[in-house]
């Protein structure tokens, strides 16, 4: 726990500098390495389901969505997708062609086209970017303490045994309670409604990616995607609610609610 609240206090700080003030080319520089990171760490997951593929060819297919236009990013994502097909006929299983294309094609939309959302949504304003994710980093912790306090009933045990339907609902609290400071003040325009509303989605759209990551992970037999945030794990294990909660709130933003 220690090891958590240390880590914590040198990410969150970091995050919202970068967010907030950091020069453009410093703020992709950064996005790219924790882009990249998950997509490593979900490539070591694939292995696990034996649906390994080249991970170089998809590091290069990622960037390029990063740079690209968002119209444009998927073009490189279905190039990258065919030629991970193409290579991976060389390969004597022919029963693998499509496990691997599958999980490389999944990994770019999951590591990659998610993060370029979030760079979306900075060009949009940078406190949208911060928004989609402190909501579900200060409602994972009202759901941690809520969960501690007062869970009782198993949301999936098969998943994420610790995970309780009660600290769902303080996820929710907590995710609103901030959504609402947070937006009252950088977007008083909103309505208090739609300030509701997406608060309430993007947390459990955050929720949701919360728990698939768990079954990926489950299904691979391993507790953590990787280990290079103390306490936390690897980079899937922090932002996995996140790669879920910023293309819903770049979606409202640009497609529901201009």
């Amino acid at each position: 726990m220690i090891k958590r609240v240390l880590t914590a206090c040198v990410l969150a700080p970091a995050a919202v500098l970068t967010i907030l003030q950091a020069p453009v080319w410093l703020f992709y520089l950064l996005v790219a390495l924790v882009a990249c990171g998950c997509f490593i760490e979900f490539h070591r997951l694939a292995l696990h389901h034996g649906a390994g593929f080249p991970p170089v060819v998809g590091l290069a297919a990622g960037l390029a969505i990063l740079i690209s236009p968002l119209d444009q990013g998927f073009l490189a994502a279905i190039l990258g997708a065919l030629a991970v097909m193409s290579l991976a006929l060389r390969n004597r299983d022919l029963a693998a062609v499509l496990p691997q294309a599958a999980s490389f094609s999944l990994g770019l939309l999951y590591c990659f086209a998610t993060w370029r959302c979030g760079i979306g949504l900075r060009e949009i304003g940078p406190h949208w970017l911060l928004f989609a994710l402190a909501l579900n980093w200060i409602a994972d912790s009202f759901a941690y303490l809520g969960g501690r306090a007062m869970g009782r009933h198993k949301m999936a045990p098969r998943l994420s045994p610790a995970k309780t339907w009660e600290g769902a609902a303080w996820s929710v609290a907590g995710a609103v309670l901030f959504g609402w400071l947070f937006l009252r003040y950088y977007a008083p325009e909103r309505a208090l409604a739609e300030v509701l509303l997406l608060s309430i989605g993007a947390n459990a759209a955050g929720q949701l990616g919360d728990l698939v990551e768990s079954a990926l992970k489950r299904g691979a037999g391993v507790k953590d995607s990787g280990d290079i945030l103390p306490g936390h794990g690897g980079w899937l294990d922090r932002m996995d609610s996140s790669l879920f909660a910023m293309p819903l709130v770049y979606v409202w933003l640009t497609r529901w609610h201009h």
